[in-house]
């Protein structure tokens, strides 16, 4: 099965969208998939309240910052996942993903999931 759709199973099963994310990439951190969920654990749906930043996109940012964080900024790094994000859903705040205000869904949370773990593969692992 791919990563990607891992992550959206694991998503099914009672994971937020940031655990689902992290944990589909246990085995390439020196952590335990227990940990990972406890790690994203109050990241999902816009660290709970849909107002901030999704949380696959947050669970993205943390996987990058295991791989690459060596004491020097990753920031410019940061920024550059971020942008693919948006590119890639429309946008990278939950509520604004999933049309809270507007009515219109820009991207459904598994294809977040999905994106995610795409750049996670692409530019970070």
């Amino acid at each position: 099965m791919e990563k990607k759709e891992y992550a959206v199973e694991l998503k099914h099963t009672g994971y937020n969208c940031a655990q689902a994310v992290l944990c589909a990439f246990a085995e390439e951190t020196d952590l335990s998939e227990e940990t990972l969920k406890k790690i994203g654990a109050a990241y999902g749906v816009g660290m709970g309240c849909m107002e901030a930043t999704c949380g696959a996109l947050c669970a993205a940012q943390i996987l990058m910052g295991l791989k690459d964080y060596e004491g020097k900024p990753v920031l410019r790094d940061a920024a550059v996942l971020h942008d693919e994000f948006r590119k890639m859903c429309g946008a990278t705040i939950c509520k604004e993903l999933k049309g809270r205000e507007t009515g219109v869904v820009l991207c459904e949370c598994d294809d977040c999931v999905r994106n995610a773990v795409k750049i996670v593969e692409s530019r970070v692992l």
